[in-house]
Order: structure tokens, then sequence, then C-alpha cells
């Protein structure tokens, strides 16, 4: 599975983004850097992953560096795939 793939359609399709993950790199900001990324978002985001990936994020797990970039969100994932 590749789990940069998965995570950037994640965020377009929860963020709306009509391709625009498409560009996408580790290095891509995320947090503040994308305006469609507030705090509801984050909630959808996570609901998705979970979703998608069959894992649990309880809430003392979730913090901004997870959301960093395209990276962190990615090494979360990886993370909680682990466990």
């Amino acid at each position: 599975m590749d789990i940069k793939k998965a995570v950037l359609s994640i965020l377009d399709e929860v963020l709306s983004l009509k391709g625009r993950s498409d560009g996408f790199t580790l290095e891509t900001p995320l947090l503040g850097a994308i305006p469609e990324l507030d705090s509801m978002a984050v909630v959808a985001l996570i609901t998705m992953l979970e979703d998608r990936f069959g894992f649990m994020v309880d809430d003392d797990e979730i913090d901004g560096a997870a959301f960093a970039s395209v990276g962190t969100l990615v090494d979360f994932v990886e993370v909680k795939l682990a466990a």
C-alpha cells in the first residue's frame, strides 16, 4: 500500500482540494499553510484516516506536529499502522 498516495487522496477528498494535492510532496506544509485545513477539517481528516486505515486515534495522540506537513502526517499514519 502506498501510504503517501492514500494520505494525499484523503487530504484532497476531505479538504475539497480538487486535485491540488497531486502536486504535494512530503515537504509540503499543511497546518497554517492550507486555508481549508481548519480545526473542523482536522477532525474530519482524522475520522477518514481511521476509516480508511482501520486504526483508532486517541484524543491525547492528536497534536499539531502530526499535521505540520504531508511527511509528518504520513509518518503519523505509518506509526499508527505499525502499532
